[in-house]
């Protein structure tokens, strides 16, 4: 039974291109319409076919993990690709609407996100070993969506647009208060003091981030411009010319939105600017993926604009500037996937084999969902004041060709004297376009 409602399933969800599933008991069933290369997937136990049927993300997940389901050549890439190709078409919505209905109605619980649990949900992926993040992120630690202004560009580079692109939003005086919501490691506080001459405020849930930001702070000589707090942004008091916040709202979650925006209104200057930057989705309110849930982002949400819009509507901020970002993470996930690769044993060396392929799970998924499917950036900035910002962009790209700023693919000077998060030499890796990347590895913000 569980065999047939097994092949009914797939052939819903694979519609397009060519999947081969070999099954426990030696037939191979095909499926999809034989377009592009095919992917050999081999199920070793026959419990795993009514795991499928029931919870197919967590379940493909968890037998990529352990081993019971295996890809001809580890072609992990090309698989993932080919589900979120089908996924992004709309592949066995009627197998799927059941459980995505209940994750629907029960996500307001999932993402319920006091202080004490967010901690513990920061824990979980963020206070992992320091060395882990060294093997695959760039010098300055960059965990979130890179600013490819070329493919071609260097990881490293396209770290630090990033960073550029956010200090013109911010539009930048010195001696300004700066408040940087989930800091991370700390690259984007001293980047903004060590070049716009801000005084910054971090603050973030990671006891190992902490550590870290703070060390590098001292190292840098900014100990006197920049803080770094082991706090809640709830917590936080005072007032600040500008607010920052990268890769830190998909932890938000949406019952505590509306809080969200309230505290951070409440935080800004009455003529300051806020920048938020972080994973969105193209399509209406969804749910997030149980096995992202269970083994990467306990509590983790990507939000629909809409979901964001309605929030910040209802506290009187200004949306002065909304941008989108499409395959900029496709890109930059892929950098770090190579990076990973290239360093797997190390990893294996700090973990285990079960780790390394959860890991390659996460990213390669990621990518793919960015490529194929429904995910983006978004990038809000919000005032208080409609006049707080210039009526149109030009600002931006003005001081993008500017000496300071990054240009032609490659970092500003000063971004480069910033020490890095990890303190040791890392070996010559691979972003973007394949560029060669002999450079240091460690560093700063969340995905």
């Amino acid at each position: 039974m569980w065999q047939t409602l097994f092949e009914r399933f797939t052939r819903a969800l694979i519609r397009t291109g060519s999947l081969a599933v070999h099954l426990p008991d030696g037939t191979v069933r095909e499926f999809g319409d034989g377009s592009g290369t095919r992917v050999d997937v081999r199920i070793a136990d026959p419990r795993l076919l009514r795991r499928i049927v029931l919870g197919p993300d967590l379940a493909v997940g968890e037998a990529y993990m352990d081993g019971t389901l295996t890809i001809d050549e580890d072609d992990l890439a090309g698989f993932m690709a080919l589900a979120a190709k089908n996924l992004g078409a709309g592949g066995a919505r009627l197998w799927r609407w059941p459980a995505e209905t209940v994750r629907l109605w029960s996500r307001r619980l999932a993402q319920f996100n006091p202080a004490g649990r967010a901690r513990r949900n920061v824990a979980h992926h963020y206070d992992l070993s320091g060395r882990l993040y060294e093997l695959f992120l760039d010098a300055d630690r960059q965990y979130s969506c890179a600013y490819w202004r070329d493919q071609g560009m260097t990881l490293e580079a396209a770290q630090a647009a990033k960073k550029a692109h956010i200090a013109g939003k911010l539009l930048l005086r010195p001696g300004m208060r700066v408040l940087d919501i989930g800091c991370g490691w700390g690259g984007m506080a001293l980047t903004l003091a060590a070049e716009h001459g801000a005084q910054v405020l971090g603050v973030t849930l990671s006891g190992e981030q902490h550590r870290v930001a703070t060390e590098r702070a001292r190292a840098a000589g900014l100990a006197d411009r920049v803080e770094f707090r082991l706090a809640d942004y709830r917590a936080v008091t005072g007032r600040f010319d500008r607010i920052v916040s990268v890769g830190m709202f998909e932890h938000v979650g949406v019952p505590h939105y509306r809080a969200f925006f309230d505290r951070l209104r409440a935080l800004l200057a009455e003529d300051g600017v806020a920048l938020v930057h972080t994973i969105g989705r193209i399509g209406p309110p969804g749910t997030t993926s149980p096995w992202v849930l269970k083994y990467i982002f306990p509590g983790g949400y990507v939000p629909a604009m809409s979901e964001v819009m309605a929030a910040v509507e209802r506290t009187g901020l200004w949306p002065a500037d909304v941008e989108v970002w499409r395959l900029h993470y496709a890109l930059t996930l892929r950098a770090w996937h190579e990076r990973f690769m290239a360093r797997r044993d190390e990893v294996r060396a700090l973990t285990d084999e079960r780790f390394v392929r959860m890991w390659r799970f996460y990213l390669l998924g990621s990518e793919m969902t960015f490529r194929h499917a429904d995910q983006c950036v978004f990038q809000f900035q919000l005032a208080r004041r409609q006049d707080a910002v210039p009526l149109t962009r030009d600002y931006l790209y003005r001081a993008a060709a500017g000496p300071a700023a990054v240009a032609g693919g490659h970092t500003a000077a000063r971004a480069a004297e910033l020490p890095p998060a990890g303190g040791r030499a890392a070996e010559a890796g691979h972003a973007g376009g394949g560029a060669d990347e002999g450079r240091r590895r460690a560093g700063s913000d969340r995905l």
